[in-house]
């Protein structure tokens, strides 16, 4: 017996759909005229694994099943969370040197969860920021495919939201030298992030290189997308605090100041002691200001 054709067409119609329906979302993005990111980041499923625990606190590792990477990340916690923190390392930065900045947060009240980015040397891959990143993320933009930047900016909102999940409380994203940029686009595009924290950083500069040479169009827009900078209005009225050395020999001091001259109130500069990057002077400034 011959199948009827509308049968058929049915079927074909029913299976599409299924197919349709068991394929992850995915993440996309948008840029406007005036260079402003817009980011929907496809939810992640999270697996955690507890590596210690007492009363102070329980630090686990965390794996983060994006769309194309698996990325790592590392969690304290305390009993009791009255804020967290969304931290994104500087370039080469790794978990080791955050072990005891983990305790004490967590001592404090807060939890700490680092974001091993995307090339950054770490447990997750990816190309490091540079000219190779920036060119080929240039291309795929072009393309109209996520840029690895933009993916690292949606790692930053998984953190927040698996924080969000289970703890009704602030959550800030920080970042130090480079994740600093990068902690300051993932308030800009995600605006349940209560607040930003940028240490010995500033901006990338790309976006002054490409206007310098008359550069228009999509360069652009591409260049005024990853500048941190381009963020501030739409962080505020989020507040801001900036943290720089004097002495820092990476990201002059005033690179500091200018970045933060950028950002709109409410906003605080505070001059540390150390050279560049975070440390323990910066962490007890920040558990002042938000004691």
């Amino acid at each position: 017996m011959q199948t009827p054709g509308w049968l058929v067409i049915l079927l074909i119609t029913l299976v599409l759909a299924a197919g349709c329906a068991t394929n992850p979302a995915k993440s996309s993005f948008s840029v406007d005229d005036k260079g402003a990111l817009s980011l929907t980041c496809a939810p992640e499923t999270v697996s955690a694994t507890v590596l210690f625990s007492n009363e102070t606190y329980t630090k686990s590792r965390l794996v983060f099943h994006a769309e194309n990477e698996d990325v790592i990340g590392y969690l304290a916690v305390p009993a009791k969370m009255k804020g967290a923190v969304v931290y994104a390392p500087g370039a080469g930065e790794k978990l080791a040197g955050h072990e005891a900045r983990m305790v004490r947060y967590a001592a404090a009240g807060y939890g700490f969860l680092f974001v091993d980015t995307r090339g950054n040397g770490g447990e997750t891959p990816g190309i490091p920021f540079g000219q190779q990143l920036v060119q080929q993320d240039f291309a795929t933009f072009e393309k109209g495919e996520m840029p690895q930047y933009y993916q690292s900016i949606c790692d930053l909102t998984s953190a927040r939201r698996y924080l969000a999940a289970n703890n009704a409380v602030p959550i800030y994203a920080m970042g130090s030298s480079n994740g600093g940029r990068y902690a300051a686009v993932a308030v800009g595009t995600d605006p349940l992030f209560s607040g930003y924290v940028g240490i010995s950083t500033s901006d990338w500069g790309l976006l002054d290189s490409v206007t310098g040479q008359g550069i228009g169009g999509d360069p652009l827009r591409f260049a005024m997308s990853l500048e941190p900078s381009s963020y501030f209005s739409r962080i505020s009225p989020r507040p801001v605090w900036i943290f720089h050395a004097r002495a820092d020999p990476i990201i002059p001091f005033e690179s500091g100041q200018q970045f933060f001259e950028k950002a709109l109130e409410p906003k605080k500069f505070i001059e540390f002691s150390g050279a560049h990057g975070i440390n323990p002077d910066v962490d007890t400034k920040i558990l002042e200001q938000w004691a």
